[in-house]
């Protein structure tokens, strides 16, 4: 499991019995409870995409390779569909800023004829994380800067009505695991409303309890979780 940074971490592992022991790995640090792997793998797409890089090429050199990779912690969360306190489970995962700004307006990469944009969890695995959790479903965007303004929230709804979180992760977590044929699934905790940054709205604690909570109830499934 990939989290952003140690505290979003330490609050999924809270969900566990096992005590927590770390393995080192040239890139990243492992926080190893029972058969589950946490690693705080940096903010932003690409430095969680090369961390979580990193601990798949380390498991797959030892001969285990990783059966599913999951990309968790906070986000922001589009009101009114993702209030603060909800925890969102994504069934797409999208790289929302991608792409170029033209005069007629912004293009995902795709458009302009190359890369991806998205990457889909696998369906019966989202379903069951939603009836485990009772979470929402829709789609978690990826961005290299987070919204600020409402302008620029409704901008994104608007291109991906869909969406129900932002974070800045996923989608790098989401490229490495496809590098490795991985399966990979996101799952975020609301702590504050999309758009204009207001800190005194802000939820953190509350977020943190219920990523704790969430993962508390998907344990047995994470891991026996086999695709099929």
């Amino acid at each position: 499991m990939a989290t952003a940074v140690p505290v979003e971490r330490d609050a999924v592992a809270r969900a566990f019995t096992t005590p927590a022991t770390e393995v080192r790995l040239p890139g990243a640090v492992v926080h190893r409870t029972g058969a589950l792997d946490l690693v705080a793998a940096g903010v932003g797409p690409a430095l969680a995409a090369a961390s979580t890089a990193s601990v798949l090429t380390a498991a797959a050199l030892t001969g285990a390779p990783y059966r599913l990779v999951v990309s968790t912690g906070i986000a922001g969360g589009f009101a009114p569909d993702a209030p603060v306190g909800a925890l969102v489970v994504a069934d797409d995962i999208v790289a929302a800023d991608l792409g170029a700004e033209t005069a007629e307006g912004f293009l995902p990469v795709t458009e302009l004829g190359f890369g991806t944009v998205n990457h889909e969890p696998p369906a019966p695995l989202v379903r069951e994380i939603v009836a485990a959790t009772g979470g929402l479903t829709g789609a978690v965007l990826t961005v290299s800067t987070v919204t600020g303004s409402a302008e620029r929230a409704a901008a994104l709804r608007a291109r991906h009505p869909r969406a129900l979180a932002e974070a800045m992760e996923g989608f790098g977590v989401a490229e490495a695991a496809a590098a490795h044929g991985v399966p990979v699934v996101e799952v975020r905790a609301v702590s504050n409303p999309v758009g204009p940054r207001d800190r005194a709205a802000w939820r953190i604690g509350d977020a943190l309890a219920t990523l704790t909570e969430g993962f508390g109830k998907l344990a047995p499934l994470l891991e026996s979780w086999k695709q099929t």
